[in-house]
């Protein structure tokens, strides 16, 4: 008779409660055994609803398989409602059919997370392009052109040119085929590989800025309005990185004339 421990091992590599493997012990009377059978059945389960999220996300990039494309690029950006910092925006190409358990819209994503599946993007993508565009550009411009500049950079720097797009909720002037989809970090596989790239490209910004301006908590709220940081801004004033066209620093600017 094997035992828990040895039945624990083998269940790791079912797949399926129809597996021969999962089926010899349904009759063992022991708990650890019967335990041991529920949790990997819930795994199971688990996997596939997972998988079938996924399959779900990659339908606008095997539609655009069919008609022929094939280096298609997910493009989105983070940052446009901070107010310090700069917008960044990640451009990345994923083989066909590529499926990353786990990949999400990078806000649906536990934070603890980020860096792992990050990881695995960027250890997929046929290329990966970031495009950064600070804060003294985006009160010169607006956050919504500079949000389009920010992407059109990070295509700019891809190694391999994409031949389709697929941008959360933007079109951009170029020449490459495209198509804008509204929440599309939530829908579309590259989209969503891009949020997570851009996002914790950003946050790592966030902390060395951090560094360098430690009183403003940059490496909690990564430049956004918290208490904490809006406190630091009326003790000590606004740094280089904040956003002067943006509240309440706007006023702050405009009251120190």
């Amino acid at each position: 008779m094997l035992t828990i421990k040895e039945i624990k091992s083998l269940l790791a590599n079912v797949n399926s409660i129809d597996d021969s493997n999962f089926q010899q012990f349904l009759d063992d009377e022991r708990i650890g055994v019967q335990n041991l059978l529920k949790k990997r059945k819930k795994e199971i389960r688990q996997q596939k609803n997972e998988l079938k999220r996924l399959e779900q996300m990659l339908s606008y990039e095997r539609n655009l398989y069919q008609k022929g494309f094939s280096l298609i690029c997910g493009i989105d950006e983070v940052g446009r409602g901070p107010l310090a910092g700069p917008v960044v925006a990640a451009a990345v190409i994923l083989p066909e059919n590529t499926l990353i358990a786990g990949l999400n819209d990078s806000k649906k994503i536990p934070k603890k997370k980020h860096h792992s599946i990050y990881q695995r993007v960027m250890e997929s993508a046929l290329a990966v392009g970031i495009g950064i565009i600070d804060n003294k550009a985006i009160d010169d411009i607006n956050i919504y052109q500079a949000s389009k500049l920010a992407m059109l950079d990070a295509v700019s720097k891809l190694e391999i040119t994409p031949d389709f797009l697929l941008i959360d909720a933007m079109t951009l002037d170029c020449d490459i085929p495209q198509e804008a989809i509204i929440k599309g970090d939530s829908k579309s596989l590259s989209i969503a590989a891009a949020s997570i790239v851009a996002k914790v490209t950003r946050d790592q910004l966030m902390n060395d800025y951090h560094s360098q301006y430690p009183l403003y908590d940059f490496n909690s709220n990564a430049g956004y309005g918290t208490k904490k940081h809006l406190d630091a801004l009326k003790a000590y004033g606004i740094t280089p990185i904040h956003r002067q066209t943006f509240e309440p620093i706007k006023s702050m600017v405009n009251k120190s004339f």
